[in-house]
């Protein structure tokens, strides 16, 4: 076997929980989300042999992720929740749980918006890029997400604004 697709095995082999996770907090489905890894990682095969030596060939296909995501959502044009979703987080992990359920309530693109600023930690600019979209609408979804959070969240409470 060639040294690349070695290498190639034992990335998939190290990285393929991650990426599932990362999968499941971008589709909030965890047969979306393997499906999602799967094709992914058939993608980075082909272009392994020149991405290998990046800094970070998990970004590369973090952001093959994110685009295939957003590609199936607009292919859809309607969202796809299930309530059997399995939580991508531990049980060491109470607080993320809480947080992953309020999550996966969201529209499929709130959710990636959310995900990639907030557990990715990108930049509008970056944020737009990967998704293909304008730094405005990054901004409106996130927006429009976390005031769906807030006004969920008071309900819970018992507070109206």
């Amino acid at each position: 076997m060639r040294p690349w697709k070695v290498e190639f095995e034992e990335f998939v082999r190290a990285r393929s929980h991650a990426l599932l996770r990362y999968g499941l907090v971008l589709t909030g489905n965890a047969d979306d989300a393997a499906d999602l890894v799967q094709e992914a990682l058939l993608k980075l095969s082909s272009s392994w042999r020149r991405v290998r030596n990046k800094d970070d060939p998990e970004g590369y296909v973090r952001t093959i992720m994110a685009r295939q995501h957003v590609s199936w959502w607009r292919r859809r044009r309607r969202e796809h929740l299930t309530a059997d979703i399995p939580s991508p987080v531990h049980d060491d992990e109470p607080e993320l749980g809480e947080i992953w359920q309020r999550l996966r309530a969201l529209p499929a693109r709130q959710r990636a918006v959310l995900v990639l600023r907030y557990y990715e930690d990108l930049a509008d600019e970056e944020i737009a890029a990967r998704l293909g979209i304008s730094q405005a609408t990054v901004r409106s979804q996130v927006s429009r997400a976390l005031a769906t959070l807030r006004v969920r969240a008071d309900a819970l409470t018992g507070r109206w604004r």
